[in-house]
């Protein structure tokens, strides 16, 4: 019931939408229903043996998501080791302040053209797209993580003769995780969004080319399923990291509640 009391706002605004949408009887903003019917008939409406996905699925969602996920892994992984290098290391943060605080305020579709012309079209522009958007919110986030880390629990480690590389794996990223995954929850969001950005320029297939095709077809509905889809990975994809999160973090809940 309490769940049910949060999602109530959904049907209403659908329903709301519905009857608007077909008073206006505009074109370029169709109703609910049929945005439904197009993404059904482009994606949802194979054989059950493949989960009801298209060729259209296949050829083209799956390919996305593994882009938008590789580029996501690899932001995170440079983003998570390098942030958490520089968060213990006052000096070095010092050197770079600079470089990232001007990398992060460049926009990372101005790059695309510069991606293009050193990569040329194809998966590697579509990944240093995505890496270079993705790789800020986790690198900010891992620095000020283990820049946080209570002194206490450092020393102590010390204390014991914990070497530098077992400081790092047994106390410092444990403590830093909840900034960590704080960031990796953020760019997650930004990942699904360059993805279709560089599926834009000089892609095949996925999300953002079918996505052009329809702009170009003024195939209306596909274009409003095709940002319904998007809506709903995002809303998916969000959920799974947030279940993960929970796991994960298990332990720092518990110890927010003793405290």
């Amino acid at each position: 019931m309490k769940t049910l009391g949060k999602i109530w706002v959904i049907p209403v605004v659908i329903v709301v939408w519905e009857l608007i949408t077909r008073a206006l009887e505009d074109t370029d903003f169709p109703p609910p229903t049929t945005i439904v019917s197009s993404m059904y008939e482009m994606w949802f409406s194979g054989p059950a043996g493949r989960l009801f996905l298209t060729d259209d699925a296949i050829d083209n969602i799956l390919p996305s998501l593994g882009r938008m996920f590789s580029g996501w892994l690899i932001a995170a992984l440079i983003g998570v080791v390098l942030g958490v290098l520089l968060g213990r290391s006052r000096v070095a943060t010092d050197y770079v302040d600079a470089l990232i605080e001007f990398g992060r305020a460049i926009p990372p579709p101005l790059l695309v053209p510069f991606f293009l012309v050193l990569f040329h079209a194809g998966l590697a522009t579509q990944l240093a797209t995505i890496v270079f958007g993705v790789v800020w919110p986790v690198l900010l986030n891992s620095i000020d993580g283990a820049k946080s880390v209570d002194r206490t629990y450092t020393e102590t480690a010390t204390v014991f003769g914990l070497s530098r590389m077992q400081r790092l794996r047994v106390v410092v990223i444990p403590a830093a995780s909840p900034k960590i995954f704080a960031g990796l929850r953020l760019s997650l969001s930004l990942a699904l969004i360059l993805m279709v950005l560089a599926e834009l320029f000089g892609s095949t297939d996925g999300i953002g080319y079918q996505l052009l095709q329809a702009q170009r077809s003024f195939e209306t509905p596909a274009v409003w399923a095709t940002i319904a889809l998007l809506g709903i990975l995002g809303y998916l994809v969000n959920s799974l990291f947030v279940l993960a999160e929970r796991r994960v973090l298990t332990w720092h809940r518990h110890a927010n509640r003793l405290t």
